[in-house]
């Protein structure tokens, strides 16, 4: 049995009675996943509650279902979010168009893989919805968010608070993914929020007397509710004549404009699960063909005995630590150790995704053609016809995929017929294929695109293999799950906190990659 996250958008955000609604399966549409194309059947998934969580992280648990449909589109859900913190930041990020999406969890082992490859689930089981940052299925928005709370309460046991971490020694969690197979459908979608906001305030400004002492006495008063120390605060704060009464605010918001968690190498090639013991491991791989010839009546048959050998494929670690003071996790923030989490596991990717681009490289083929400049429509035309051709002859399988960096992405995008980008048109007389700026999937000549940031700095601009036609099935990346470490270190009264996890990088057939040759 297989496990599927399916990323959906929202298409409704409710916080006068707290609540957030979307459709969260849609039937028979055709979605692009880093397994392929994904489509559900009608009736294949069973509409039933479940809880909602934070980015598939069930111990952030904020709300639970509190209606839930099929239809003949699909499956809407509306559900109910919890009074707590972590509930009225996610209503509000629904509202602000930060984390907007619907991912779903569906486990299946009954599905068909029709012609053109599209994965269809047949029959599966729903166990969870997470609200993430990662939406997908165009056709769901979000079409209300406020701020009042419903009728409705939800009980602390159904709701787990955020998790903290614990003061055991050398705890281990697995948080990203479990043991089965795992696929992840993944799609970007923008989505439209309507905010409605809190309107309130006063007609007269009063006379009030400023001095650290009154504005401290009033922050007190106006946390405990009391109406006409919000007055004195509101006013202290628009005042700019009385130095120290206008504190800076801080947002829960963080800008991090350095990494995120786009695997586009290991998008471009086949998955699979890494084995559960062992550095290494073996692929069985055939290295001679028997063969058939025409034969004369009564002649011997052409024989050549099949021959096999292993493929040992090499199992690597990759992690990272950061060290801090039990301090600054008990008395900071909680958003301190969860943005922690999120750049480390950003990390994992970029470190994960650069060792499958490297592999790729270091491996692409090149014919005697060689590229100046980076390449024009009808060099790029050229260079794909060659890549495939060559893909096809050597591993007997076809080229699908082109992985570019992002000097080559901006490239396609300046590629025109008469001033009409042909990779961003919709008129059937030049449409190309689909390269848009805000996105890094599309389509070229045929081929899916992908754009990946994560190369190193030799291949960075037009140099060789800034480009390559990739082979899927030439390839596999094989993961385990990733495991979260923390540790106490006593001695000196810090805490040690490592990501960390084991993946394979496969060349199952040699020349499935086709690179540039730059002069």
């Amino acid at each position: 049995m297989k496990k599927l996250i399916t990323p959906i958008a929202i298409t409704a955000a409710d916080s006068n009675s707290r609540t957030i609604t979307g459709r969260i399966v849609t039937f028979e549409e055709t979605g692009n996943a880093s397994i392929g194309k994904v489509q559900f059947a009608k009736g294949s998934i069973e509409a039933k509650s479940v809880l909602l969580n934070l980015e598939h992280d069930r111990t952030r648990r904020i709300g639970k279902t509190l209606s839930i449909e099929s239809n003949e589109q699909g499956i809407d859900a509306t559900f109910k979010i919890a009074n707590t913190t972590a509930g009225t930041d996610a209503l509000v990020e629904a509202a602000e168009g930060l984390r907007d999406g619907f991912s779903v969890e569906v486990y299946f082992d009954e599905y068909e893989t029709l012609k053109d490859g599209t994965v269809r689930i047949i029959k599966g089981e729903m166990t969870g919805v997470a609200l993430t940052s990662e939406p997908a299925i165009r056709s769901a928005r979000v079409a209300e968010v406020a701020a009042t709370e419903g009728d409705e309460e939800i009980s602390d046991s159904t709701i787990e608070p955020d998790a903290t971490p614990t003061e055991k020694d050398d705890e281990v969690e697995q948080t990203v993914t479990p043991a089965e197979a795992v696929e992840t459908v993944e799609a970007a979608q923008s989505v439209t929020a309507n905010a409605k906001p809190a309107v309130g305030g006063w007609t007269s400004k009063p006379r009030l007397e400023f001095t650290a002492a009154k504005y401290l006495e009033n922050t007190i008063r106006a946390s405990l509710g009391e109406e006409s120390a919000r007055q004195y605060v509101a006013a202290a704060d628009d005042t700019t004549d009385n130095a120290g009464l206008v504190p800076t605010r801080q947002l829960t918001e963080v800008i991090n404009g350095l990494a995120n968690n786009t695997r586009s190498a290991i998008d471009a090639i086949s998955r699979g699960v890494l084995p559960d013991a062992g550095m290494s491991f073996e692929i069985p791989k055939i290295t001679t063909m028997p063969t058939v010839a025409e034969t004369a009546e009564a002649g011997t048959p052409s024989e050549t005995d099949q021959a096999s050998s292993f493929l040992s494929v090499t199992v690597k670690k990759y992690a990272g630590q950061q060290t801090f003071s039990v301090e600054l996790l008990d008395r900071t923030s909680p958003l301190f150790f969860n943005e922690l989490l999120n750049n480390m596991s950003a990390a994992y990717a970029k470190a994960t995704d650069l060792a499958v681009y490297t592999a790729l490289a270091s491996g692409a083929t090149a014919d005697s053609t060689t590229l100046t400049t980076y390449p024009t429509a009808s060099e790029l035309l050229g260079f794909v016809s060659r890549g495939a051709a060559s893909v096809y002859s050597n591993t007997q399988g076809f080229a699908t995929n082109i992985l570019a960096n992002t000097s080559q992405w901006a490239n396609l995008m300046t590629l025109n017929d008469s001033g009409r980008p042909i990779y961003m048109a919709a008129q059937p007389s030049n449409a190309g294929g689909v390269v848009r700026p805000d996105s890094i999937r599309g389509n070229v000549a045929g081929l899916d695109l992908y754009v990946t940031a994560n190369v190193p700095s030799a291949n960075d601009t037009d140099k060789d293999d800034s480009m390559l036609i990739i082979n899927p099935s030439a390839y596999t990346w094989y993961e385990s799950p990733t495991y979260r470490l923390r540790a106490d270190v006593i001695a000196s009264g810090q805490i040690a906190v490592s990501v960390y996890g084991y993946g394979a990088i496969a060349t199952k057939i040699g020349a499935g990659a086709f690179g540039i040759n730059k002069t």
